[in-house]
């Protein structure tokens, strides 16, 4: 099917797991939105081709709802290790999944999902803003790990929104922006590690069905709908070996392309395997499996060459999620 022909096709899957995984938000109020960067080629391959500049400015600076899909924007609801220190105090906190759609062809589910959108339940002490240089930053991520080939999310849009920030790591003030991604889900380690952590297994075993329906569904079909599948016991353990393959892909593809991510904490790994959410990422100057991203990394934890320590480390902690609904 031509390009120009996609039809842009909403979705509200997210929805289907109710309150216990997301707070319904608004978006901040900007006092400005001007258009800096739109992904047209993107926008023509999910059906949003020839959309005007005033249509991206409505949906993704004030995030006026696709119709059809998600009528209101939602937090998501999540745990995780930051540094391998426990945090139960994670969750959404400049950012919501604004929209849901199916990719033409595939039928799989995108997210529209944002940063730098304002204040959530989980903003604790921050503003829910994001700068205009680091919205950039992450256009340029983008943009190049694609071209190289890494399973990575896509810089949908970013408009500057008249703002002035003040940041401890860059000149201040600074200007503002607000940034939309289009990735496979919004799924992360951390997802599980939440309702594990309060003890609500009923929630963790909802959070692998729909896991598996969503994204996994051969294993869904194998754990669920066959004669001889026993549910959950025979997902979890296929599940983890999905994610694990997911990752380890990706992390490879990392080191082919010479990228330090830089925060890999548990909450930023996405079980598609699916690299987002770069914030103190480099691209290596030169081979040094010792070189870090993160001026805050001072052990060098999430250093070039420990990526795949770090990573599986990530998983062995979705695995204790999982173990109980073996039994």
């Amino acid at each position: 099917m031509p390009m120009a022909e996609q039809q842009f096709q909403p979705a509200s899957d997210h929805l289907s797991l109710g309150e216990a995984f997301f707070n319904r938000v608004e978006a901040a109020d900007f006092p400005e939105t001007r258009l800096r960067y739109a992904n047209r080629d993107w926008a023509a391959r999910i059906g949003l081709d020839g959309m005007p500049d005033e249509r991206w400015l409505g949906h993704f600076g004030r995030f006026e709802p696709f119709e059809g899909s998600l009528p209101q924007p939602l937090a998501l609801k999540y745990h995780g290790h930051q540094f391998q220190h426990y945090n139960p105090d994670l969750g959404d906190g400049r950012g919501f999944l604004f929209a849901q759609m199916r990719e033409p062809g595939t039928g799989k589910l995108l997210d529209f999902g944002t940063k730098g959108s304002g204040q959530t339940p989980y903003s604790r002490f921050g503003d829910g803003r994001l700068t205009l240089k680091g919205g950039v930053r992450e256009v340029l991520a983008t943009t190049r790990l694609e071209a190289l080939g890494v399973n990575t999310s896509k810089t949908f849009a970013l408009i500057e929104t008249g703002e002035s920030l003040h940041r401890n790591d860059e000149p201040s003030p600074t200007r503002s922006s607000v940034m939309t991604r289009l990735s496979h889900g919004h799924v992360r380690i951390g997802s599980f590690q939440r309702p594990y952590f309060l003890q609500e297994p009923e929630h963790l075993r909802q959070l692998l069905r729909y896991a598996c329906q969503t994204y996994a569904p051969v294993i869904y079909d194998v754990a669920y709908g066959a004669e001889n599948g026993q549910g959950d016991a025979t997902a979890a353990p296929l599940f983890l070996r999905w994610v694990s393959a997911n990752c380890a892909e990706t992390v490879a593809d990392w080191f082919a392309a010479g990228f330090v991510h830089g925060v890999l904490n548990t909450d930023n790994i996405n079980i598609t395997g699916e690299s987002f959410d770069y914030g103190p990422y480099r691209f290596l100057p030169r081979l040094d499996p010792n070189f870090t991203a993160a001026y805050f990394d001072h052990s060098g934890l999430y250093a070039f060459g420990r990526q795949p320590e770090a990573v599986f480390w990530n998983l062995q902690q979705l695995a204790g999620t999982l173990v109980e609904l073996t039994e």
